[in-house]
Order: structure tokens, then sequence, then C-alpha cells
């Protein structure tokens, strides 16, 4: 087996992968809407109003479905958060600061809207920010949290508070805090406050609780993800990306569930810290609980919403005193430094499969080029440089190995026409040429193989890689993340991919030596719809293999 046809199989097999998952995401068997299920006695699930994507229910009706099971303390009995009127719509509150314009809703205490300042929807509305968080029915994913407590006297999200201003600009300061108030009859008062930093995707959450009721209360918190299905266009053409929930645990950093797997019964798990998101391609949100407190992970499906939530156990607050409960609620991009600082293992969520342990010193690699050329265009060239030289030896010890394969090309041109169909023949007569001229056919193939992973680990952290997108390199690429517009760069591709193949010994085969020669044609037009980034680390790759081919063989092994 010469390196042409490992090299060509290996990229035939990546076509078909691509072409498969590609038909799966249009064609493929897809999970049902959820329907809601009552989970308690009595409970009456709510129905969607579809005008406004909030929760709609008759008058009297509870709205605890969509809440995790209330948290027993003490011993005793576990009493059901508050009931409310799902149809009443609180007030909005617009928080903007340097990073984000986040819209929050006194009914609960919300968090309905995010817009990212710094990541425009697309280069030609460059004013138009990219929302990823809405309260709106055709793109609702929202983020809630609440309390529970023994006898009703804590604020779910279904509860209303009261505010003193409905907006809130960072300006000048570095910090902002958005205090909401509910009060209970009986005594208890809580203050849910939003605290916003400068130059940060993180809000925190804070609940300060006094308990003015002349007994002891036990509290705990509940934070959730709201989403609705996927839909066709959120998928790319070709490109697979996650768009799901995903969690982290003791025993499973990393762990994603499908939206069809959201359920009432499966995946709970209780975790001290930990956290649990919903992700898609460059961005994601997730709740982060303290990383000292113990948690149950949770997910459920209610009229085509999937929630992921996290419940913490409860904690006691006297008679006449105070307690206090925090969480922290990353939106954003999957910048991997500002997940790190957040928390432990958040930064999985820029996912680069089973190579990871490749891909990352990689993505160092590519980030440290950026620093110096300020390009992420000349930083993939860059890296992809690099990565050749540091494979040169094996590159040399292949290109070797096909230079005596091509000097024995007449002689099994020769043995094919004596032995014809004959297979057993002519394979025990070409090994023995093998032997006489002390050829090994896997001399060109091994290398190649080695340098395999290195390839799939550079083609996720290009794909993933949230700095790419809408980055430009030079001309009309000005973003890297989406596909060249007028088709040059697959078009060099396919060239390259070409000459790469006449440098090469010809398969003897000639049905084998016409399927080789269409597939530069083949992945041409495969590689049109690919991100620009990854058509550009192919067509430098090739050219550089090109490059390397012609000096080893016309002048190192010539010397040699």
């Amino acid at each position: 087996m010469d390196n042409q046809r490992i090299l060509l199989w290996a990229a035939l097999g990546f076509l078909l992968l691509q072409v498969w998952t590609s038909w799966q995401i249009d064609y493929g068997p897809k999970p049902e809407p959820a329907v809601a299920e009552n989970t308690q006695p009595g409970v009456t699930a709510p129905s969607i109003d579809q005008s406004s994507g909030q929760s709609a229910v008759a008058s009297g009706a509870t709205v605890n479905d969509d809440l995790p099971a209330p948290v027993a303390s003490g011993g005793g009995a576990a009493v059901a958060a508050p009931e409310g009127d799902g149809s009443t719509i609180g007030q909005d509150v617009v928080v903007t600061t340097d990073t984000f314009e986040v819209t929050l809703s006194t009914k609960g205490g919300d968090i309905n809207t995010v817009k990212l300042l710094q990541y425009p929807t697309s280069l030609e509305t460059p004013d138009d920010p990219f929302v990823l968080m809405s309260d709106d029915p055709a793109q609702y994913f929202v983020a809630q949290s609440g309390l529970q407590s023994t006898g009703d006297l804590a604020p779910n999200h279904h509860a209303l508070f009261n505010v003193q201003q409905t907006e809130y600009t960072l300006g000048d300061q570095d910090e902002i805090r958005v205090p909401m108030v509910w009060q209970a009859e009986e005594g208890v008062t809580v203050t849910k406050t939003f605290v916003f930093q400068r130059d940060r995707y993180l809000i925190n959450v804070e609940y300060d609780i006094q308990n003015n009721t002349g007994e002891a209360l036990n509290f705990n918190q509940y934070r959730q993800l709201r989403r609705k299905p996927v839909t066709d266009d959120e998928t790319q053409s070709f490109i697979y990306t996650f768009i799901g929930g995903v969690i982290s645990t003791n025993e499973d950093p990393y762990s994603k569930i499908d939206f069809g797997d959201f359920d009432d019964t499966g995946h709970q798990t209780s975790t001290v810290g930990g956290w649990a998101a919903i992700i898609e391609h460059y961005f994601l949100g997730a709740w982060i609980p303290g990383q000292e407190e113990t948690n149950k992970i949770y997910t459920m499906s209610r009229n085509q919403r999937y929630i992921i939530g996290l419940q913490s156990e409860a904690i006691q607050v006297p008679a006449g005193g105070t307690g206090q409960l925090q969480s922290g609620f990353f939106v954003g991009p999957k910048i991997q430094d500002r997940m790190k600082a957040v928390a432990p293992k958040l930064d999985l969520t820029v996912d680069y499969g089973f190579l990871s342990f490749i891909a990352k010193p990689i993505f160092w690699l590519l980030q440290k080029i950026h620093s110096i050329v300020g390009n992420w265009g000349w930083a993939i060239v860059g890296v992809t440089m690099c990565i050749k030289a540091i494979f040169y030896k094996l590159s040399e010890a292949s290109y070797r190995s096909m230079a005596r394969m091509r000097k024995l090309q007449p002689q099994l041109a020769s043995l094919k026409e004596r032995y014809g169909d004959d297979r057993a023949k002519m394979g025990q007569a070409t090994m023995d040429l093998y032997k006489k001229e002390k050829v090994n056919p896997l001399g060109g193939c091994l290398p190649i193989l080695v340098q395999i992973p290195v390839f799939i680990s550079l083609y996720w952290v290009l794909l993933e890689s949230v700095e790419l997108r809408q980055a430009p390199w030079i001309l009309w690429i000005q973003d890297l993340s989406l596909k060249d517009k007028f088709f040059v760069l697959p078009l060099i591709m396919g060239i390259t991919m070409f000459i790469q193949q006449k440098l090469n010994p010809a398969p003897v085969d000639p049905i084998q030596a016409k399927v080789f020669m269409a597939m530069p044609f083949i992945f041409t037009v495969f590689f049109a719809f690919f991100p620009a980034g990854l058509v550009l680390y192919w067509v430098v790759n090739n050219t550089l293999s090109i490059a390397q081919q012609y000096y080893i063989t016309r002048h190192v092994l010539a010397e040699k």
C-alpha cells in the first residue's frame, strides 16, 4: 500500500463520515416533542401561549410541574413550592454592561434576554448584537431560578418581585447590583440581587433571606435553563456541532445529554460542585453553584421545552435570623481562558473529542502565533507550517519509500500483465518483488498514519474555536467560520490535491487509478461548503506537502 492510497482512503473515509452526519441531521430520526405529564396528584400542566412564550393556565391551576421536587429537610415532609398564576407577566428590567445587554423579569427574576454586544449577528449588521437568549417563542432560551421552603414561604420563578428602577447601565462603574424584593405576609422577605461586573460574562445571583415568622424555616435554591427544541436552521450542512445539555459532576467531568433524553426520571444525580449548561456551536449558558455545595442535577421536558437544572440542599434560617444563598450564571462565548476562571472543567464545552490531549496544545500554539501576527488566518498558516516542520523527518521517510515504489512501477505493471486477474499469484509475485528489492510497502503509510490524529485534532480546533467566528483573513475572506463565497480556496485545494496525485506513484489497477483521479474534483465540490478556515488549512497543508515532496525527492534523496 503506497502513500497516495492511504491518504486518499483516509480522505474518502472522512468524506463519507461527514456525508453520513449531514444525512442524519437532515433525514435521521428526531425525538418527538415532549408532552407535559403530571408528576404530582392534582397538578395541572401549563399550556404554552405561543404569542408570548409564557406559561398560561386557568385561574386556580398550579404551575409546579416545571419545578424540581421540593427538598425534604430535617426529616419533615417536603412542601411544594407556592402556586402562582402563570398568566401574570412581569416587568422588564434592562441591564447594559460593556459585554452584554440583559433583560430580567420581575416575574421570578428570570433572565429572559441576553444580547452579546461584542459579537454581531453578522458582518453585514455590525450594530446588531447576537441574541443568545430570548423569551421569543421562535428562539426560546431563558434562565430561571428560585427558592423552595417549608410552608410555601419562598419565591419561585412564578413569584412577582418589586424593583426600584427598570434600567441600569454600567457606565464608569466596575459593578452593578440589581436588587429585587419579594415579601410574604407571614414575615419572610427575600432580596434577590443580580451582580454584573465589567468585562465579565458571569452574572452572580445572591439571595438574602430575612425570617421574621417566629419559627425556623428551611430554604433551598434551584436554577434551571429552559430551551425550545432544535430546528433545522440551527444546524449546519456538512458540519455537525452539538446543541443540547451538558453536565459536570465528580464522577464525570463532562457529559452531554441530547434534548430527546430529557425526562423526569433520567439524568438525576447528586454532586458536590459541578455545573449544568445548554450549549450550541460557539456559545453557552451555564449555572455554576458554589464548588463546595451539594446539588442534585435534573432534567425534564415540558410542553416542547427542555429543562436542565441544579437543586441545592436546604439551609435553615432561624426565627428572626437571616440566611444567604448564591449562584453564578455564565452566559456568552466559549472562550476557554474565561471559562477556566469561572468553574473547573467548564472549558470542556469547547469539545475536541477524544483527541483533546493533542488539540489543546495546538490551540495554545494557534493563540501564541495570533498574539504575534494579529490575524487568525495567518495564525492558521503558521500552525500548519509548524506541524509540517515537526513531521519533516517522517515525511522524508515517507517520500523515500514512495521514490522506491515509483522505481518499481514498470515491474509491477509487468506483473499485472503476466498474471491478469489471478489475484493470488499477483499478490505473491508482488511480495517477492518487494522482498527482492528490499522495499517496505508500508514505509509510505506509517508516517502518514502517525500524523492523522494531529490533522484531525487541528480540524476540531478550527471548527470549535469561537475566536474564528467573523475573524477576517485577507481580501474577500472576512469570516473564517463561513464558506468562501467565491469558492477560490476550494478550487486551489482541488488543484493542489491533483498535483499531489501526479507526484505520487499511480496505482497499477486502472479502476483504482480512475477513482483516485476523480477524488480531487469530488473534494473540491465537497470543500466548497466548508468554513474558509478549514479549507485554508488544507490548502496550506497540501502546498507545503508538494514543496516538501519536491525538495526531498529532487535534493535530499538525490544527494543520498
